[in-house]
């Protein structure tokens, strides 16, 4: 008989003679991120008698990233556990532990792509937390009320969403959008711009070769189309918009569409919501070339200056698990990591987009962290930079990517190709 989670770190932890260990980890601020990862290390922590503090996070990846950057290059022992973005495993690998036998064991049950993705030189360095991929959200009130249908292309988006802001607003609701995005100058905005480019035919930024591509007229007309958002379908202030700002605003019913993460489907039905059963998601439009969605997602690793390093890692494989994904997909959509939860009855039953999510999330494309390896970060802030500009109105696309191309040429390591 197979071992359940619990049976199984137990049995281990009397095997190895370990004691109670004080560990910690890092969370970002996202919807029920913390409550819900409270609820499992108070299992994790009754099942082996560890415990575990949280050290939250700001919600910018950005942020995140360089304080994780700070921490680790002084050597910091006070983190055990980072929950990691999919595309930082280049940059952080050297201050990150091998997972060992247990965590390539445990590898098999995820989703192939992921564990490549957090695999370095060999060393597997973290395992999926979650999978993360961006759908196209949409009121059904409204659409059905303005004889609309679901939009399949960026023009018929913009055409439904200045028909729907027109109709609201001549009803008195004057703060009310057609579409809500990420438009801040951080790694969100990458995922989104990424996402225009793509489905225009436009390339990813860099390609798995090491070759540069975003200078091409795909990606400019894709870029000046969102620009042409600014002010007339979003609102100027999209300019500042992470994800919660964007989901505030759809989720107090000010909104015809928003680009968002799945996070942002249970807080959408939850009691306190304008929008409960009143919305629906679908595949982000394509520009000509098909739909695009950014391929994200969050991993747990262990940092390698950590003081308990094998109790840290059974809190990975616990935090990877089965149970533990199956909570965080009932309560907060988070999309599991591991296929096999995608036909749990129980997982539909609570959140019965996530299997139709399935299909979005296994045609998501990736941001070129592969190719520019420990450059990416950089890579990424000089695209949104003149993404950034673009949508703000210094200058077109056609100047901003020919800048970008020669900005990224200088820094074009010797690794890329």
């Amino acid at each position: 008989m197979r071992q359940g989670p619990a049976i199984a770190i137990a049995a281990l932890l009397a095997a190895t003679g370990a004691g109670a260990a004080e560990l910690s980890i890092v969370s970002g601020a996202i919807g029920r991120d913390i409550e819900t990862l409270r609820d499992n290390l108070d299992r994790f922590e009754e099942m082996t008698g560890h415990t575990v503090s949280i050290v939250e996070m700001p919600s910018s990846t950005t942020d995140q990233f360089a304080q994780y950057r700070l921490w680790l290059s002084a050597g910091a022992g006070d983190i055990d556990v980072y929950r990691t973005d999919i595309v930082w495993a280049p940059q952080l690998a050297d201050h990150l532990l091998d997972l060992g036998e247990k965590g390539r064991e445990a590898a098999k049950e995820h989703f192939p792509s992921i564990i490549e993705s957090q695999t370095v030189d060999g060393r597997l360095i973290a395992l999926p937390f979650y999978a993360d991929a961006p759908a196209l959200y949409y009121r059904t009130d409204l659409l059905e009320e303005y004889g609309l249908s679901v939009p399949e292309t960026w023009a018929a988006l913009e055409e439904a969403a200045r028909t729907i802001q027109e109709g609201e607003r001549a009803k008195g609701v004057n703060d009310f959008h057609g579409f809500v995005f990420q438009g801040a100058a951080y790694e969100g905005l990458t995922c989104d711009a990424l996402e225009w480019v793509a489905s225009h035919g436009g390339g990813g930024i860099v390609e798995a070769d090491g070759t540069i591509s975003i200078n091409n007229p795909e990606a400019a007309a894709a870029i000046d189309m969102a620009a042409g958002w600014i002010g007339t379908i979003s609102p100027e202030g999209v300019l500042g918009y992470k994800e919660e700002e964007s989901r505030g605003v759809w989720q107090t019913g000010k909104a015809a569409f928003m680009r968002n993460w799945p996070y942002a489907y249970a807080l959408g039905q939850g009691d306190d919501s304008a929008v409960k059963d009143k919305f629906a998601v679908a595949p982000l439009p394509s520009g000509g070339a098909g739909s695009a969605a950014t391929l994200g997602g969050w991993n747990l690793a262990v940092s390698k200056y950590s003081d308990e390093p094998e109790a840290a890692i059974e809190l990975v494989l616990f935090l990877t698990g089965v149970e533990a994904q199956k909570l965080r997909a009932v309560r907060n959509s988070s999309l599991p990591t591991r296929p096999a939860l995608y036909d749990d009855p129980e997982v539909a039953a609570a959140q019965p987009i996530i299997p139709e999510w399935k299909e979005i999330f296994l045609n998501a494309v990736p941001r070129p962290s592969a190719p520019t390896k420990g450059d990416y970060n950089e890579v990424s802030k000089e695209f949104w930079d003149a993404v950034h500009a673009t949508l703000s109105g210094d200058g077109d696309a056609k100047r901003n990517l020919a800048r970008l191309e020669a900005r990224l040429k200088r820094l074009k390591g010797p690794g890329w190709d």
